[in-house]
């Protein structure tokens, strides 16, 4: 009667299972990259939107839509041209509580994604709103 020996050594899993856990880290690193890029665009448009709403809201301006064009340029010095692009933004006059006179600057358009493998991005719709001067 012979013996069959089992071979129960462990020898090359390391690699394999390294290669497994890195993928799964290397997507997990690429999610995160993509929505702190999600969330800068955003802060952008909002800081963006604001500035144009102050600047259609002062008494030298007259027309609220003046706005949208102040946001849209802001927008594209600090984005990318193809960032920038994406975004639409516009102006208008609004009334606050209590019948105020305000400038609203609303952008919208969708982020750029970088990885589209890792799905759709909800797309940005950012509203700003600044008291009308005079």
């Amino acid at each position: 009667m012979s013996s069959t020996r089992v071979r129960t050594s462990d020898s090359g899993a390391a690699p394999i299972e390294f290669a497994m856990v890195s993928i799964v880290l290397i997507a997990l690193l690429l999610a995160v990259v993509q929505v702190g890029v999600y969330v800068h665009v955003r802060n952008i448009v909002a800081a963006s939107a604001a500035e144009g709403a102050r600047f259609a809201a002062n008494a030298d301006v007259a027309d609220a839509s003046a706005g949208g064009p102040v946001a849209q340029r802001i927008i594209a010095g600090a984005l990318s041209g193809k960032a920038a692009s994406r975004m639409h933004c516009v102006g208008r006059n609004d009334t606050g509580d209590g019948g105020a006179p305000l400038v609203a600057v609303t952008c919208s358009g969708s982020v750029p994604l970088i990885f589209s493998w890792l799905g759709s991005l909800p797309g940005l719709d950012v509203t700003a709103r600044a008291l009308k001067e005079g």
